[in-house]
C-alpha cells in the first residue's frame, strides 16, 4: 500500500492537516484500508470534515471512495501476516499473542514491509542507490542524529568510518551545531545524512534546513515519506517505528541505515576494500580482537 498511497500523495499539495492524515494512512496500513473516517480523524486528531476533505484532494467522491481504493489488491489490502504470526484463538499454531509478542511481530512485519520495498528497480531502491552515491562523494560526511536517533547515529558513524575517509557524527544540539555543520561544509562535505525518528525534534528539522541552506545535498533517514522532514529532505529514506511499547522500536531504521551503508561501500568498492584491508592489518597489529 505505502508505495502507491505516496505515488497519488506526492501529486497533490497538501496542507499541514491533511499531510497529518496522510502519515496517519501510512502508520496504520494495512489497517488504514478497513478504517472509518471517524476513526481516522481520532487517529489523526483531526476533524471528520477534515478526513472527508482529504479524500477529496486526493481526487475521490469522499473518503469511503478512498477506502474501497485503498482495498483493492493494487493498494496491498489483504496482505498475508508476517510469518509465525497467529490468527485468532483455534485457527494458528499457538494461542492469541500477548502485547509482548504483538510488539516484536509488528517490529517483524516492518521489516518484511522494508524487504519487499527494496526490491531491483523500486522507487526505494532507487532512493538508496541515489543517496548512497550523494553521501559516498562528501568528504567529511556529517551524520546527524539528535535525542532518540542519537545512538542509530552513533552505529552508523562507527561503520561508516571504516570505509569513509571522514565522518563526523553530529548528536549534540544548541549553537555548536550550527558550527559543527558549517565546519564540515568548510572542509569540503557536499551531503549529509540526517536521522530523525519520533518525536521529531525541532531542532533536527532546523539542522536539515540549515545544512541544505548551506549547499549541502540532505538525505533523511525517517519513520515516514510524509511530513516537514521528508519536504525538507532532497532524498528521504523511511521506515516504520514500531509504537507498541512504552518506548519505540527501531529495528527497521537500523536496518535500512546498515542497507545504506552497504550501498554506500557499493559505490565505492576499491576505496572501500582498500579501507577495510588496512583496518584489519591495524587490528592485527594492535591485537584488538580476541578473535
Amino acid at each position: 500500500m505505502h508505495e502507491q498511497l505516496l505515488a497519488i500523495v506526492n501529486g497533490v499539495r497538501l496542507t499541514p492537516t491533511q499531510r497529518r492524515i496522510a502519515h496517519c494512512l501510512f502508520e496504520h496500513a494495512p489497517a488504514a484500508a478497513y478504517l472509518s473516517a471517524a476513526e481516522v480523524a481520532d487517529l489523526a486528531a483531526v476533524s471528520q470534515p477534515s478526513v472527508t476533505r482529504f479524500a477529496i484532494a486526493l481526487g475521490y467522491d469522499g473518503y469511503p471512495a478512498l477506502r474501497r481504493a485503498l482495498r483493492t489488491p493494487a493498494f496491498g489490502a489483504g496482505r498475508e501476516p508476517a510469518a509465525g504470526t497467529a490468527g485468532p484463538a483455534g485457527q494458528g499454531d499457538e494461542a492469541m499473542p500477548n502485547d509482548l509478542q504483538h510488539a516484536v511481530r509488528n517490529e517483524i512485519d516492518n521489516l518484511h514491509r522494508l524487504a519487499d520495498r527494496l526490491a531491483d528497480g523500486s522507487v526505494d531502491r532507487r532512493a538508496i542507490d541515489t543517496a548512497a552515491t550523494a553521501l559516498a562523494a562528501s568528504r567529511p560526511l556529517p551524520v546527524l542524529g539528535l535525542r532518540t536517533a542519537a545512538p542509530l547515529a552513533a552505529y552508523f558513524g562507527y561503520f561508516a568510518a571504516k570505509v569513509v575517509p571522514e565522518v563526523h557524527v553530529l548528536d549534540h544540539g544548541g549553537s555548536r551545531l550550527t558550527d559543527r555543520l558549517e565546519q564540515a561544509r568548510a572542509a569540503g562535505a557536499t551531503a549529509m545524512l540526517g536521522i530523525v525518528l519520533p518525536r521529531h525534534p525541532r531542532e533536527s528539522l532546523a539542522a536539515l534546513r540549515e545544512a541544505r541552506a548551506a549547499g549541502l545535498r540532505v538525505v533523511a533517514l525517517t519513520d515516514s515519506p510524509i511530513g516537514e522532514i521528508a519536504d525538507t529532505a532532497d532524498v528521504t529514506l523511511h521506515a516504520r517505528v514500531s509504537p507498541h511499547l512504552v518506548f519505540d522500536l527501531h529495528a527497521a531504521p537500523m536496518a535500512l541505515a546498515m542497507v545504506l551503508l552497504q550501498a554506500i561501500c557499493d559505490a565505492a568498492p576499491a576505496r572501500t576494500q582498500a579501507r577495510l584491508e588496512a583496518f584489519d592489518a591495524s587490528a592485527a597489529r594492535r591485537d584488538l580482537f580476541l578473535t
